[in-house]
């Protein structure tokens, strides 16, 4: 740069008769020096920015530029994405990182929002764990701490929650989670995910739905609500009238089920049911693989068949209480290997460092 300064004044001693071409080479080479000098500070801001990116764990390095939402397009309905974590665990496994980042990207204007119990304790900072410095890196995931009593405060479920006794029972965690995301649900509204699920596309334009998981039972996995609901209402007080905390399910699936049917006045659950503003969605969008053929996630699928699966279908629920004990190959065609390659690549790739 130097070199190319101290020519600039050469230029304007040239005779009369060129002074023209002078004047135009000039130009050219103040304009060429003005763009070199651009460059190097835009550059320089841009690194400035890059490790301003959370530097915790070597796994920032795998994270793609999130998508952003369309310039100039409508805004997202309002509400955000919620993921609860009722355990102490601050230490998310590969399924959980993943769900976030499908769902962090599918949803690129939306706040999707990681509560987690474990960071209740008051600290100012995230633990050092590679997952959570990853989904730090993308703009619309906020991790917070889970505060159940102010959550249940307000609602049937805060009676329930201050008795010590259920905390001795064999699912409290789970049922912990079924409190949790409806009561988030009817004072927030928006989506609730459970941290199993692997998100296709984005979930925005449903509102005040639900998905049957079989023929004849709802799940609570998905649900996505506007705040004070009088549907969510009723599931909190069934919550807490028709309490069985022995029972697997009876506060999840079951109590869906059975405050539907009252809601419709109906006695079996039909496919793509709709009544009262409530509507209960196939199998197909949140539960294509159903529970007893979990097995499948790990089968090898080529790509056309893959696609063909899930056409209709919002988001994998995973059913990691049943499959989170088998190996998976993560550079193979298995089916649950391609949902982690095209829908969370910053954790697919995570997981291939590690294996």
């Amino acid at each position: 740069l130097p070199r190319m300064s101290s020519c600039l004044p050469n230029l304007a001693t040239v005779v009369p008769s060129h002074r023209l071409r002078a004047l135009f080479i000039l130009t050219i080479s103040f304009v060429f020096f003005a763009a070199v000098i651009f460059y190097w500070r835009t550059g320089e801001d841009a690194e400035g920015q890059l490790y301003s990116l959370p530097t915790q764990s070597k796994s920032a390095q795998f994270l793609p530029s999130p998508p952003s939402a369309i310039p100039g397009g409508p805004p997202p309905p309002p509400g955000d994405v919620f993921f609860v974590e009722t355990s102490e665990r601050t230490n998310p496994s590969y399924l959980f990182t993943c769900s976030v980042e499908s769902a962090a990207r599918t949803h690129p204007g939306t706040r999707v929002m990681v509560l987690m119990k474990g960071l209740a304790n008051g600290n100012a900072s995230l633990p050092s764990h590679w997952a959570l410095s990853l989904l730090s890196c993308f703009p619309n995931v906020e991790i917070q701490p889970l505060d159940l009593p102010e959550l249940f405060s307000g609602t049937p479920l805060a009676k329930w929650y201050s008795q010590p006794e259920h905390q001795k029972e064999p699912y409290f965690l789970p049922v912990l989670s079924d409190a949790c995301r409806i009561a988030i649900m009817w004072k927030f509204g928006g989506i609730y995910l459970d941290t199993d699920f692997i998100v296709l596309r984005n979930l925005k334009n449903l509102t005040n739905v639900l998905g049957t998981q079989s023929k004849y039972v709802l799940n609570g996995a998905f649900l996505s609500f506007k705040p004070k609901h009088e549907f969510m209402e009723l599931c909190m007080q069934d919550f807490v009238d028709n309490y069985n905390g022995l029972i697997w399910g009876h506060q999840g699936p079951q109590l869906l089920t059975h405050v539907f049917k009252k809601w419709c006045s109906i006695t079996s659950v039909q496919n793509n049911m709709s009544c009262k503003g409530v509507r209960a969605l196939s199998p197909e969008a949140f539960y294509p693989i159903c529970w007893e053929n979990w097995k499948k996630l790990f089968d090898t699928i080529s790509s056309l068949e893959l696609h063909k699966l899930l056409e209709n279908t919002y988001a994998v629920h995973v059913w990691n209480k049943l499959s989170h004990g088998t190996r998976l190959e993560i550079t193979s065609q298995a089916l649950l290997a391609q949902l982690y390659s095209q829908f969370c690549p910053a954790t697919y790739e995570k997981m291939k460092k590690d294996s």
